[in-house]
């Protein structure tokens, strides 16, 4: 494994330029949503795994198709890329420095310094059929990650937890495209979206044990406004969602189910986001190229491109993977 420092090239650097020069003069759509500004054009076919890290004051994503792992300083607006021969499901900090990454055929724990990848686990029988999706990490320091189906069939998936032990436990199966994960700030609820259900699962929590238990639906998407995808939660417990098709991220409230703010994002599918800076301030949001026609490729060029707007309220710290992660409570 070779990691790869990058700074923007030339062309990039001046469509980024031109981006956060209009959308510095036109930071609202015409029915008055923020929008989000280019960050990057990255041009991932398939942009997700957002993740800040709060200790590095790092921001973490990943390009599924193309197996690459991006890791962006912000202070020095330096990119270093960890290229994989195969696709990448996501990524997650752990409390060692290093970070999980979910490949095509396994858990591995990856060297942030040496590049080096050391396999874990993997819980998929047939790689060629099956990948990893998104995941994160919960307050107990344990790595939840999903899967899908790569023709995306119905009930093909599961949803799988890693425990910082090293024992790997199927949570859920008989899902279809596992996404967006959050856990509230009581410790006491998770959320959970399984894309085609169109909807955010409410799950009850403990935190000592892992365990999950169905409490309902939180959120129904409405179809008009795509597919929910990947998912973040801010310091009010709400939930920001990144809608496939639907241009935008979505801030839904979990208590009553309504739709309280949209984030427009110049690009059709938007697949992540996580809220970062010293602050936890901004909200950082991935796209993708996949999925788009030539005319919409066309019309929308930023597609495939890293995103960033001041959303108005503040994100929660990630939990990292391992014993010590700071949100865990010991139960008394």
């Amino acid at each position: 494994m070779v990691r790869i420092k990058i700074f923007l090239p030339a062309v990039i650097f001046i469509t980024s330029l031109f981006f956060l020069f209009t959308s510095c003069m036109y930071n609202k759509a015409s029915n008055g949503d923020p929008v989000a500004r280019l960050l990057i054009d990255s041009r991932a076919l398939l942009g997700e795994g957002s993740v800040w890290n709060y200790q590095t004051g790092e921001l973490y994503w990943i390009d599924i198709e193309k197996g690459i792992l991006y890791i962006y300083d912000p202070a020095s607006r330096q990119t270093i890329q960890y290229p994989f021969n195969k696709k990448i499901g996501t990524v997650v900090p752990t409390n060692d420095g290093n970070a999980l990454v979910a490949l095509q055929d396994g858990i591995y724990e990856l060297n942030l310094a040496t590049g080096k990848v050391e396999f874990l686990d993997n819980p998929i029988e047939n790689t060629s059929d099956v990948r990893f999706n998104d995941g994160k990490c919960d307050p107990g320091g344990r790595f939840w990650v999903g899967t899908m189906a790569l023709d995306a069939h119905r009930y093909g998936a599961a949803l799988y937890r890693y425990d910082t032990e090293g024992v790997l436990k199927k949570m859920l199966d008989s899902i279809t495209i596992s996404n967006g994960l959050v856990w509230t700030s009581d410790h006491k609820t998770m959320y959970y979206i399984d894309t085609p259900t169109q909807q955010v699962k409410r799950y009850k929590y403990d935190e000592s044990s892992g365990d999950i238990v169905p409490d309902g639906i939180a959120v129904t998407i409405p179809k008009d406004l795509g597919s929910p995808d990947g998912m973040t939660i801010d310091d009010d417990d709400m939930l920001w969602i990144a809608h496939w098709g639907g241009y935008g991220v979505y801030r839904w409230d979990p208590e009553t189910g309504k739709l309280l703010q949209k984030i427009a994002v110049p690009a059709k599918n938007v697949t992540s986001c996580a809220f970062g800076g010293e602050n936890l301030e901004y909200l950082y949001i991935t796209t993708a190229q996949n999925g788009n026609t030539p005319e919409e490729l066309q019309k929308y060029p930023a597609s495939g491109g890293l995103f960033v707007v001041k959303p108005g309220v503040k994100g929660v710290k990630a939990s990292f993977y391992g014993k010590s992660n700071q949100n865990f409570s010991q139960p008394e």
